[in-house]
């Protein structure tokens, strides 16, 4: 099995170099002159792109071909007071540049929207709200001009007293989305709501691809075990896009959800073995606070294990 590492938007290695800077919604006000405010934010913007391209090309340097960008690119991108704005007339270089660069490189790059997009809610004003957050994810993708295996990874959202009927009006909110959208959604089991195998039977039902979150599975789950549900995980991923999957440490015991600075290598290691005779590729993407720092130590953690053959400086085999 070939695995790849991947790792979260920020790098604790390369300085100064944010893809996110923000502007609040205070400071925008205050700018008295709103298209001085706005061109404000679309140098933000560009900056962030810049960043990005910055970052992505660090990454090719370190053999990273597995990264996610932040979902800040964009300062204010869908906020009610910039309803009229389309920042892709400004910024449609620099998106189409860090594109070109991606595909020239062969990465595979995902967003993950934010936990207010919520698809399971009863509420239509949340709904509306999460159906243009997806919208706007997509436009961002499309103005690199990616296609659909650059996805976006969203969970389910809450239960909301009921978790059949929160799943059904998921179902029902996801197939009423433009199928631009649909395609490019990936679902993740969470780490308070739904789990690997409720998230699963989700994914079978509406033959969406599934993000397996090793982490999530160890603090939520219903006593599956992982590398039972693992044939079923990998067929819910077309043929020619590697199955992915997310992996941190806790960072402690009493705090078991929050993300620890690395990963520990044991409990990965662990299921990858399981998977490896059945699975011939495998993307993973580090959730660790150390960002490609904790890439970086995970590879010299592994590289003098038995078993395991060093490809480069963030893939490798699992014989």
């Amino acid at each position: 099995m070939i695995v790849r590492f991947g790792y979260v938007a920020m790098s604790t290695l390369v300085e100064n170099a944010s893809p996110s800077r923000m502007m609040t919604v205070t400071n925008f006000i205050k700018l008295e002159d709103r298209e001085a405010a706005i061109r404000k934010l679309e140098r933000l913007a560009l900056e962030n792109l810049h960043n990005t391209l910055r970052l992505l090309r660090h990454n090719r340097a370190y053999q990273i071909q597995v990264y996610r960008f932040t979902s800040k690119l964009i300062p204010l991108f869908g906020h009610a007071l910039l309803a009229e704005w389309d920042p892709f007339l400004v910024l449609a270089e620099g998106f189409s540049t860090i594109g070109e660069f991606v595909r020239d490189n062969e990465m595979r790059v995902s967003f993950h929207p934010d936990h207010f997009t919520v698809l399971s809610t009863p509420r239509p004003e949340v709904l509306e709200n999460s159906v243009g957050d997806l919208k706007r994810h997509v436009q961002m993708l499309q103005a690199m001009g990616l296609d659909k295996q650059s996805k976006c990874n969203i969970h389910i959202g809450g239960a909301y007293g009921d978790k059949p009927s929160a799943s059904e009006r998921f179902a029902k909110h996801f197939l009423e989305l433009d199928p631009t959208i649909q395609e490019r959604i990936t679902l993740e089991n969470d780490d308070k709501t739904f789990t690997a195998i409720e998230t699963l039977e989700l994914c079978e039902k509406l033959k969406v691809p599934m993000v397996l979150d090793i982490h999530h599975y160890q603090v939520n789950n219903n006593g599956e075990v992982l590398s039972d549900l693992w044939g079923r995980i990998y067929q819910t991923w077309p043929d020619d896009l590697p199955p992915k999957i997310h992996v941190s440490s806790p960072k402690s015991i009493k705090v078991p959800r929050a993300h620890a600075d690395y990963v520990d290598s044991i409990l990965l290691l662990d299921f990858m073995r399981d998977i490896a005779s059945t699975t011939p590729r495998l993307d993973v993407m580090l959730e660790a606070k150390m960002k490609d720092a904790a890439l970086i130590q995970l590879m010299v953690d592994l590289a003098d294990i038995t078993g395991i053959r060093i490809i480069d400086g963030a893939s490798l085999e699992i014989n």
